[in-house]
């Protein structure tokens, strides 16, 4: 029985965390883990959005939440792009621990996304 789990990916073994520093992120790498602190949070106003003539929208009547945070560690900050149940954790002086985010490039700069 041990071997049709096995085939079917139904086990699967956890990788353990590996941490790393702002000051080690490059531009288009995924899946780090950070502690960091939050310094500052500012919820970002999303503009009007306009639903596409014959599509619908997934949830209407509740848009997504999106702030820009400044968090970082001893050795450097970067800006984080929080989302939804994200933006509530995210206030100023808060540690958190930030799994399987990603580096996107926005304007020039690298952003940390979750």
């Amino acid at each position: 029985m041990a071997s049709t789990a096995a085939a079917t990916g139904t086990t699967t073994a956890k990788r353990k965390p590996v941490f790393v520093k702002v000051e080690q992120l490059k531009p288009g790498t995924t899946g780090h883990t950070l502690t960091v602190k939050v310094v500052d949070a500012n919820p970002v106003v999303p503009a009007a959005r306009k639903a596409r003539p014959g599509g619908s929208m997934s949830r209407p009547s509740q848009p997504s939440r999106i702030a820009e945070c400044l968090i970082g560690d001893e050795t450097g900050c970067i800006l984080f792009t929080a989302r939804n149940d994200q933006v509530d954790l995210m206030k100023p002086g808060e540690t958190v621990i930030v799994r399987n985010s990603r580096i996107d490039m926005f304007k020039g700069t690298m952003r940390l996304g979750g």
